[in-house]
């Protein structure tokens, strides 16, 4: 299946082959059409993630997430909207309140991750694409009701520090992989 998303996740798998099992995966949900792009379907649907940085690029925006009770970065679900980049970029400035931002075009990072059962909705699968969006001048955010708390924090430190998310600490080890000596 030839979509803007499917040719983003095989151009993402080569250029990170530690990824490419879980991009087929992605591959294969998507041969479900928009289905797999809605909350309702329960046994696993596409969401969108924003790995937002500071203007200089040394700090990522946080969420403390109500629901999850753990710091994550910004996202959420496509809601019916195919283009995953513009997912991330609007939950990013939904949950932040921050604006002038901007979103890369390839995808960042993939995750696959289990949601717990939460009142009347069973758990289920995220198939998450991270995108990286970019602060502008302002950096002065807004804490949404999705959030407990947002704060800005050292890239150096999220993926030094072992009780941070695990996809954290790669999304930020990638960060400074790809910016080292920038």
């Amino acid at each position: 299946m030839t979509t803007p998303l499917a040719d983003a996740l095989r151009i993402h798998a080569r250029r990170f082959p530690e990824q490419s099992g879980l991009a087929d995966d992605y591959l294969k949900l998507i041969e479900e059409g928009e289905h797999a792009f809605v909350r309702e379907r329960l046994n696993g649907h596409f969401t969108g993630s924003a790995w937002l940085v500071s203007r200089d690029g040394r700090r990522a925006l946080l969420t403390h997430h109500r629901k999850l009770d753990r710091w994550l970065q910004l996202g959420g679900h496509a809601d019916g909207d195919m283009d995953l980049r513009t997912v991330a970029l609007k939950e990013a400035e939904e949950e932040s309140g921050l604006t002038g931002l901007t979103v890369d075009d390839d995808i960042f990072d993939l995750d696959k991750h289990w949601i717990p059962e939460r009142g009347d909705v069973p758990g289920h699968w995220h198939y998450d694409a991270r995108y990286v969006v970019r602060a502008g001048d302002n950096e002065a955010f807004v804490v949404s009701d999705e959030s407990n708390a947002l704060a800005w924090r050292e890239i150096a430190e999220i993926a030094a520090d072992p009780s941070a998310d695990e996809s954290l600490r790669r999304m930020a080890q990638r960060w400074l992989e790809q910016h080292a000596g920038a």
